[in-house]
Formats: structure tokens, sequence, C-alpha cells
């Protein structure tokens, strides 16, 4: 991974990160709270050597004392030094436990002893400090004075004797929610990193891009008004909704510039990811754009066009496939558009058969005489084998991913299926998408006042509504729909 997708996991996982540095902060300040306030009192005592002489003897004496000093540093913390002081102050402990408290450290190049102890009191640290010091020198005296007798060459004295602290040296309150807010930030950013490890779900185009370069057509962000308003006619015309199903028709009419996906299918891997609204509103988009379109419903596991558009389902698709009507007769016009609709009809108990018979064949090759452009809704691929049946039928495929929805594994099966088969698989459209963040799909676009939106049909007299049999029954010369209309996948003829 590259310095991008460290920040996108940061920008994804911030409310994580965040929640952490809040937690560490408050951990911290909860230890320092509840932590017992602890007083250090210092004092100091200077190693000399006894008795005057020349400047040599001076210089060899401070030598010796520098160098005996890291020893003396060694006993304060003994229990020959230690007891005594117990013993003079009564205190309810052992060397051992005190040695604990007690710190003892020189200066470099110095005859500097310092002692530090530290105690919940500040006056009895001060007093241990201070009973510690007298009895080192008494100590030292004793250990450095000649065993065949006469006084010790070495003395120890107290430079600075100990005092009460005024405020505690323990806890330090900013120390512990610096450190406390360090580390929850990084526990927080450990687990963004670990969670986008283990996640394998698509959210957006860079995930999409670890599986397949195959084109992104466009991307929909999630609308929460789209569960009660799910058309594209239902939305504001320069919403953002409606300016991505005019993107998507815009860059579907690029990736079939050969022309010869006259009609698309689209489809999703699972269920619930948004290929019905999908279809449903590209086929809008491009009757809006001046084109004669045909939405054909053959999801028959699970029918939604109808329900969407409020037409009747009864009468449909599988009644032309088994030849109780003609499809002239079945098509349902919709709109002030040249939009109809076929919808499913009645759910049959064999539909991957009926979807890859010959008669499906026919049925779509009637509609691409007829019609500019014919957008199939098909089931998913990975639950039932229709849609890739479906697929060798048609001039191409696009292939709907629902964010946070869809897993990698099972985009690869998808994928996998349609190469199968040997698809045309034109482009991916990226559902449910949020509308900020690292994985958003955003463009900019303009508000002209009473101008037409960009992408929108500019005609001034909406055309004239004809139902499936006028269409079909066009008996003037040259009528057909590249005369109709200038079609969005020209066909040469």
């Amino acid at each position: 991974m590259d310095l991008r997708d460290y920040l996108r996991i940061l920008r994804r996982n911030w409310i994580i990160i965040v929640a952490a540095s809040m937690t560490g902060l408050l951990i911290g300040g909860a230890a320092a709270v509840l932590t017992p306030p602890t007083y250090t009192s210092q004092t100091q005592l200077f190693v000399a050597i006894q008795g005057s002489g020349s400047v040599l003897e001076l210089q060899q004496g401070n030598s010796f004392s520098q160098a005996r000093v890291q020893s003396y540093v060694q006993t304060v913390t003994t229990p020959i030094v230690l007891q005594p002081a117990i013993d003079s102050l009564g205190l309810e402990t052992t060397a051992e436990d005190l040695a604990t408290r007690v710190k003892a450290t020189s200066d470099v190049n110095t005859v500097l002893i310092n002692i530090a102890v530290s105690d919940s009191s500040a006056v009895q640290s001060a007093a241990i400090a201070q009973a510690i010091a007298s009895s080192m020198i008494k100590a030292v005296d004793s250990l450095e004075t000649p065993k065949t007798g006469g006084t010790s060459p070495v003395s120890l004295s107290v430079v600075r004797p100990a005092s009460a602290p005024t405020a505690p040296s323990a806890p330090n309150t900013r120390m512990n929610l610096i450190l406390g807010l360090i580390l929850g930030t990084f526990l927080g950013v450990g687990m963004a990193v670990l969670r986008t490890t283990l996640d394998n779900r698509i959210r957006g185009e860079a995930d999409l891009r670890r599986v397949t370069d195959a084109p992104i057509l466009g991307g929909i962000s999630f609308d929460q008004n789209a569960t009660r308003k799910p058309l594209l006619t239902q939305a504001a015309p320069q919403s953002p909704r409606a300016e991505s199903f005019r993107q998507l028709r815009t860059n579907l009419q690029f990736a079939n510039v050969s022309g010869h996906a006259k009609t698309v299918l689209i489809t999703s891997s699972l269920p619930g990811e948004g290929k019905s609204t999908t279809a449903t509103n590209l086929a809008i988009a491009l009757a809006q754009a001046g084109q004669a379109v045909c939405l054909v419903d053959a999801d028959l596991r699970r029918p939604m066009v109808s329900e969407y558009l409020g037409l009747e389902r009864n009468a449909g698709l599988t009644t032309a496939l088994v030849g109780t009507a003609d499809v002239s007769d079945l098509l349902q016009p919709w709109g002030d558009d040249q939009l109809h609709v076929l919808t499913s009809g009645q759910i049959p108990p064999n539909p991957s058969e009926l979807l890859g018979s010959d008669e499906m064949n026919i049925l779509i090759r009637r509609l691409e005489d007829t019609f500019d452009t014919v957008i199939i809704d098909a089931p998913p691929l990975l639950p039932v084998t229709d849609a890739a049946v479906l697929s060798q039928h048609v001039g191409g495929v696009v292939l709907v991913v629902g964010s946070q929805k869809l897993r990698h594994h099972d985009l690869e099966k998808s994928l996998g299926s349609l190469r199968m088969v040997d698809s045309n698989l034109l482009g991916f459209v990226l559902n449910r998408l949020p509308t900020k963040g690292p994985d958003a799909y955003a463009y900019s676009y303009y508000s002209y006042g009473s101008a037409t939106t960009s992408g929108s049909r500019s005609v001034t007299t909406p055309p004239k509504r004809r139902s499936g049999a006028d269409i079909f029954d066009d008996s003037d010369s040259g009528s057909d729909a590249g005369r109709r209309r200038a079609s969005v996948f020209p066909v040469k003829r």
C-alpha cells in the first residue's frame, strides 16, 4: 500500500481513531485521579578527603573521592544505611521495602551524591531522606576507618538538607493525559489498519480496482429518500442522484462506442445491490435524452420494475415467451417520453430455461429492430444462473456493485461466471456510495435556472405516446428506430 491507501484508511476509520484517542485520554485522566499522590524529597551529600596537603595531594584525593563515589551510591540502598534510618524514625517497614522508594545518583565527574526518597507524606519523605543522609555519613565513616586504628580518610557532609515538597511528584497529570492520547491514537490507527486488512468488502473505486480493471461507468451515491422515491423522475432535476444517472448514460455511450451493444443487461452479484433501480432509472434517463427505449423485467424470480413504475405485472415477458400473446400487445408505455416497459409476467417454475430459449433470443432481436436501446433487468449472478444464460443473447453487460455489501471473492465469482459464457462486460456501476469521505463518487454540476439540465432532452413538444402495437406496426418507409431518434448506441445498417 502507498501513502494514499493509508490516508484512505484513516479517512474511512476516523471515528474509530477518534474514539480510541478519547478513550486513551480518559484512561490517562482516570489514572491521574485514582493514583494516590506521591511526594519526593531530595538531599545531597559531598564526599571529601580529610586533611590538607600540597596541590598534588589534593588532586590525588579528589580523584580518589570520585572513584569512591559510585561505591557510596550503591551503599545508600543497603541495610547498613537504611536500617539505622528506620530505627531512628520508628518506621513500620523493612530495609528491602524502603529501598524500593529510595534512589541514589551521582553527577558525572563530581563528588556529589543525590538521595531522593518517595513517600505518600511530604513531611515523612523529607524526614526519611534526612535520616538516610545521616545514616550514610556514619556508615561511610565506619566503613572507611582503618582496622588498625585512626580516623577515616573520607568524610561526607550534607550540602543540601531535605525539605518537605510542596507538590506531589506523581502522578503527573499532564504526562498521563499526553501518554494516554498518544497510546489511544496508535491503538486506533492499528485497529483501523487491522479492520481494513480483515474487511474485504468493496467500499469504493479503490477496492474495486484491486479485483478488476474494467471501466467504472458511474457511481450512485446513497440517498435515504431513494427507498420511498426510487425513480429518477421523483428526484429534483439537478440533484446529485439525477446527475449520476445522466453521467451513467453518457459513460455507457462511450463504453459502447462501436455500437454493437444495442441491448444492455443490468445485473449484480447478490440481491439488494440496486440493479433494478439502476436499470429502471437508466432507461428513464435514456428516454429523456430522446431515445426510444424498451425496459424488460427479466428478473423472473423477484420482479421489481412493475412495482417501481406502477404497471401491470401479470402479462409480460413470460406471456410472450410461452406464446400466449404477442410482445407488441404486452408493451406498456410509461411517462411522456418514448419509454415502453415489458414487465415480467407470471413467475414461471423454470426461469433459466425460458431466458435461455430461442424464443427469448428472437424476442430480443425484435425489440432491437424496433427500439434504439433495450435495457434488461436480470437476476443476480451468484444465486442463480439466469443472468449468465441471458447474457449470451445481449450485446453487453453492466454489473452493479453495492458499496459495503459485496465482498471481493463474490465479485471475482461473478466475473468468472461472465467469462465462462464469454459475455461482453461493458463496465461497473458503483451503487450506494457515501456522499462524503474517501469513497464518495462526486462531481460538479451547474444550475442555469430555467435552462435545460445538461443531458436532458431539449425538445419543446413531448413526443406522441404510442402503444406497443403502434410501434411494431409502423408502415411508413424508413420509420425504424434509427430514424425516430439518433440512437445512443448507433448501429450500422
